[in-house]
């Protein structure tokens, strides 16, 4: 009998097709964990948890090009004989914030500060030789798709009765194996759902630095205020400087206060 979701799944990430590991249709029916109406739950092997970790960066859930990055990254391992840790970590390694997103991700680490209390050069560390210090993870650990489409959000995974459910049971379990660490939401609902844990207990209200803005593409202009790379005046109507100015000053402040 399976014991864990990976040893369930190992044996489907063995036999995807070469279609299926770059995204054919088939591939969500032989992931999925759940299903409710559009709302479609997908295994990823992303499970792995560092005891060791001193930050802990959470996304919203793991999109499509984080899934198949994984899925690649963990069937490599499988067939070159890898057993259940060393393919997780390997996966998670690989797949975790990739693609674009990841050197918005390592910009904005830097510039409140985290590499300077980790004691490392820059935050793209992280994802290399001192990923020993981080966890990096998602509320929904598992990807999430709404009409085929990566979740953003919307239901709300704090009030939607099969989304809260993974959220507790996936990454609540996980928060509370980390107790030491901060956990650094990326985006709003991030935060909505760290702060709807905390009340109940999954980890501590205090390791909760808010205010970071997701590192998606579609994210750009927000990200380029927030790192001083575009002026106040020529922002948009849909950004507002002031939130971001207060956010920014505050998450700064709030890790040079953890040295």
């Amino acid at each position: 009998m399976a014991n864990t979701p990976f040893q369930h799944f190992s044996p489907v990430i063995r036999s995807l097709t070469a279609a299926e590991l770059q995204g054919s249709s088939s591939l969500n029916e032989k992931l999925r964990i759940a299903q409710d109406g559009p709302i479609e739950v997908c295994y990823t092997p992303f499970e792995f948890i560092n005891p060791s970790a001193r930050v802990v960066i959470v996304g919203i859930t793991p999109g499509r090009t984080q899934l198949l990055n994984a899925l690649r990254e963990c069937r490599t391992q499988l067939d070159n004989g890898a057993g259940e840790l060393q393919a997780l970590i390997a996966a998670k390694q690989t797949g975790a914030f990739s693609g674009a997103m990841r050197p918005n991700l390592v910009s904005l680490l830097d510039h409140v500060g985290i590499h300077l209390w980790l004691g490392i050069k820059s935050c793209d560390e992280l994802f290399g030789s001192q990923s020993h210090l981080v966890q990096t993870t998602s509320v929904l650990r598992n990807a999430v798709f709404v009409n085929g489409e990566n979740y953003n959000g919307t239901p709300s995974m704090v009030r939607h009765p099969l989304l809260q459910q993974q959220l507790m049971d996936g990454f609540g379990e996980d928060a509370r194996a980390l107790p030491d660490a901060i956990f650094i939401p990326l985006g709003d609902k991030v935060a909505e759902a760290l702060f709807f844990l905390a009340e109940r207990g999954y980890l501590s209200k205090d390791r909760i630095l808010n205010g970071m803005p997701h590192p998606s593409g579609a994210n750009a202009e927000r990200i380029a205020y927030f790192l001083g790379n575009k002026a106040r005046a020529a922002l948009s109507s849909k950004t507002s400087p002031e939130k971001l100015d207060t956010a920014r000053d505050e998450l700064i402040d709030r890790i040079a206060a953890l040295a």
